[in-house]
């Protein structure tokens, strides 16, 4: 039923009845990988985003940047109706060097926000290690407590991704020194040794890579120097992600974009001080992983609002895309009374 719902809204015209509820909303996708299947990367397939970046601009949708997207924000009456804006997190060389161009192709801008560190090469991201041992042990159990459980056995790959994302989501409560604690006991229980740099399905892009996407239209903006979980660091830690990674930028990107994104990028995930510092070191705004619109009502409501601006995960259909682009997801909202 949802389904034939959702078509409903292809029908031309019906996006248009709805685009009024959007006046002062603009939306926000978030992306990360893309599909490799021969790297066993999972992620958005290149040809589903053409299609989608294809039904946008068909439709005359404004695909504009995350930057303008912002500055409309910033500045009441102007128009936001019909904005779309693309960003993608982490810093991966796939997202410089095959969406990039898919972006370019349908002259769509977009942000990906990068962690300083990874494309220095300094490390590779805590999740990726998790998978790569997962991926290479020939154990098929291991003797590991998980939440004060044991973290057991697996029978085929489907159970041991299981096991896998279990481990990986326990290491998100955990402090950050604590967590790389337990991906190295889990490395000797394993017995997988962890390469000093990322292998090749998880590696970043190179700065002189993010300065070709610059060139095709790709901006990218901070996202800490090593990917922590902010709300689990200390004063100091917390400062200096987000200071060092937004003057490492400013020293290798030709055109720096003063947003930042928050690792994993729930609502406990940072807080007001990580907030006060952004501001404190002349970074505009910052985006979050929570779905949503970014609304002007909400921008406007507190000085540090605009540190906390929402984004919707990127549907892989059409359909489901238009749920959001057309009005439809913000008419749910206010019938459920989340209405901002």
């Amino acid at each position: 039923m949802k389904r034939a719902l959702l078509k409903t809204l292809l029908v031309p015209g019906v996006d248009r009845m709805l685009s009024p509820l959007l006046r002062d909303h603009a939306v926000i996708f978030m992306m990360h990988r893309v599909r490799q299947p021969e790297l066993g990367i999972h992620g958005h397939d290149l040809e589903d985003l053409r299609r989608l970046l294809a039904y946008l601009r068909r439709h005359r949708y404004a695909l504009v940047s995350l930057e303008e997207v912002f500055r409309r924000l910033q500045k009441d009456g102007e128009r936001l109706a019909g904005c779309v804006a693309f960003t993608l997190d982490d810093g991966y060389v796939d997202q410089a060097e095959l969406a990039g161009p898919v972006f370019a192709e349908f002259d769509c801008p977009a942000t990906t926000f990068v962690t300083t560190g990874f494309l220095d090469g300094d490390l590779w991201f805590w999740w990726d290690r998790i998978d790569y041992v997962f991926r290479n042990t020939k154990r098929t159990s291991l003797p590991i407590e998980v939440g004060g459980e044991s973290l057991g056995g697996w029978r085929d790959e489907r159970e041991r991704d299981r096991a896998r994302d279990r481990f990986t989501e326990y290491c998100k409560g955990l402090r950050d020194a604590a967590k790389h604690a337990a991906i190295a006991q889990l490395s000797a229980a394993a017995e997988v040794a962890l390469p000093q740099r990322a292998p090749e399905p998880y590696a970043p892009m190179s700065w002189e890579q993010l300065r070709r996407a610059e060139q095709r239209g790709m901006s990218f903006g901070p996202h800490t120097v090593t990917h922590p979980i902010l709300s689990r660091t200390d004063d100091d830690q917390s400062k200096s992600e987000l200071f060092d990674s937004w003057a490492r930028l400013c020293a290798e990107a030709n055109c720096p974009l003063p947003i930042f994104c928050y690792p994993n990028g729930q609502w406990g995930d940072f807080g007001e001080r990580e907030m006060s510092t952004l501001r404190e070191i002349g970074i505009r705004g910052a985006v979050v992983g929570a779905p949503g619109y970014a609304s002007l009502a909400a921008f406007g409501r507190r000085p540090l609002a605009p540190y906390e601006v929402l984004r919707f995960s990127l549907p892989d259909n059409v359909p489901d895309l238009v749920q959001v682009v057309s009005g439809f997801e913000r008419l749910k909202e206010i019938v459920r009374g989340e209405s901002a």
